[in-house]
């Protein structure tokens, strides 16, 4: 072995004491506090105990054995809200150091927010099962609704993101996004935190949807793949941080695949039909019916190679 050659266990000492030369240059990268954001994991975890909440026959957990439905739902909701009220405090304190007395208010307030969310399942179980209802007689395709629970895409990224809004409401930092961004990772629709959304929403297949976060969303809007609900423009960046970047989409809307409908300023009228591959940065009236003129196609022989 050649005298330059270097081995692992003779680098080790001095790689570490360089990286940890470089984690004190006072960059946001550079922070080192343990646990001072909320944990991912515990979150997805709490996104799959709160999907047994919501649907209490479909996802149950095999390893509990319990006598009654009361005993089993006493037992989810105390493991639920323990583990959620501890993130929430943690996200609360937006990864700054604090002293006790403050780390106790913030763990009551924590407490108090857990509570006001755990009020608000039976309000998204009821709007779950309006966009249940809204897939099942959208799609002919669906053979049970059983099968849109335990299967479809769409209505787990809906579910997700009705959790999400809640949090996001009671304005929980950073929590909401770790929801709908694992959301996103699992079926590729992207729907943030703060989009408002009506009843009887139905996403038909999903894949590629991004619906921004002052979107409006009204009551029986169905969209397809592909469909992007966005900003006009982000060139302001943290500038437009609070302002209506995202359209507004009335009542009984149809967005088929493939189309953009952008601005803060742009409303689709109630009734409306928005065909596939279309570009919107304007306000279209209710009832209208907008597509892309028919492109030509052109078609000749080819040489077939096998």
């Amino acid at each position: 072995m050649s005298d330059a050659m270097r081995t692992i266990a003779g680098s080790l000492p001095g790689l570490t004491e360089t990286l940890l030369t470089d984690y004190g240059q006072g960059r946001h990268i550079d922070r080192i506090e343990p646990f001072s954001q909320p944990d991912r994991d515990v979150i997805v975890d709490l996104l799959t105990k709160l999907k047994r909440l919501l649907f209490p026959g479909y996802f149950r957990d095999p390893c509990y054995r319990v006598q009654t439905m009361q005993h089993s739902l006493c037992a989810l909701m105390e493991d639920v809200a323990w583990n959620l009220g501890q993130q929430i405090a943690i996200a609360m304190r937006g990864g700054e150091s604090v002293d006790a007395a403050r780390a106790a208010e913030l763990d009551a307030q924590a407490q108090e927010k857990t509570v006001q969310f755990l009020e608000r399942l039976p309000e998204v179980r009821s709007l779950l099962e309006t966009d249940l209802e809204a897939a099942y007689e959208g799609d002919p395709a669906a053979t049970s609704r059983d099968e849109i629970i335990i299967a479809y895409p769409g209505l787990q990224a809906i579910m997700v993101n009705r959790i999400a809004h809640v949090l996001f409401e009671l304005r929980i930092p950073l929590i909401p996004r770790i929801m709908t961004e694992y959301a996103h990772s699992r079926t590729g629709i992207d729907i943030h935190p703060g989009a408002t959304i009506g009843r009887y929403f139905f996403i038909d297949h999903g894949t590629g949807i991004v619906v921004g976060e002052t979107t409006v969303i009204g009551d029986y809007v169905k969209i397809y793949q592909g469909v992007t609900l966005g900003a006009l423009s982000t060139r302001g960046g943290q500038s437009l941080r609070g302002h209506r970047r995202h359209p507004t989409i009335e009542d009984r809307v149809t967005i088929y695949s493939g189309a953009s409908v952008l601005g803060g300023d742009t409303v689709i009228g109630h009734d409306a039909v928005i065909g596939g591959n279309a570009f919107i940065t304007a306000s279209v009236a209710p009832g209208m019916r907008v597509s892309v003129r028919s492109q030509e196609l052109e078609m000749r022989p080819g040489k077939v190679n096998w």
